[in-house]
């Protein structure tokens, strides 16, 4: 996939990239069983887009407002150490996480679909959506994926702040 150069370049910045979990890392559909456990399903190619950006040296965080131990689960076996579920409230534990980094706002990019995620857009530099996104979140957004959520939308994302961070290396 081609890039805008102008979006290469502020990815190039990047050194934290915080995502929201579900609508982005998933379709947004959750599976409720009879016992009241729930399911949700993950990509592997998402997952390996991850683990690509730990590995050339970004940090990964995820903030998610719901309360799942699949996504715990998930996001500490690809080596995410920054996890937060049930956060309602996103603002505040970003501005924790860039203060405790001295990081500004063109170092942050965020990923999210909802209402919720707007709050790590308030901070994030770089902001970023699934198509399926609801409106206020894709008008925001510097660039909507055209991969849908939970299937490669995070994989793209991953994909754009390799390619930014190699343009400003290589």
């Amino acid at each position: 996939m081609t890039f805008p150069k102008d979006l290469l370049r502020r990815a190039s910045q990047i050194k934290l990239f915080v995502s929201d979990v579900d609508g982005v890392w998933t379709n947004g559909t959750v599976t409720v069983h009879a016992d009241g456990t729930e399911s949700v399903t993950f990509s592997i190619h998402d997952g390996l887009g991850v683990v690509r950006l730990l590995r050339a040296g970004l940090e990964v965080a995820v903030i998610s407002g719901r309360r799942n131990p699949a996504v715990e689960y998930r996001a500490r076996r690809l080596g995410i150490e920054e996890v937060h579920v049930g956060v309602h409230d996103k603002e505040p534990l970003l501005q924790e996480l860039m203060e405790a980094r001295g990081l500004k706002k063109d170092q942050v990019a965020a990923i999210g679909d909802d209402l919720p995620d707007l709050q790590m857009f308030a901070l994030a530099g770089l902001c970023l959506a699934p198509p399926a996104a609801v409106p206020e979140v894709r008008e925001r957004a510097d660039w909507i994926t055209r991969a849908g959520g939970g299937l490669g939308a995070l994989r793209e994302a991953c994909n754009l702040l390799l390619e930014g961070r190699r343009g400003a290396t290589g």
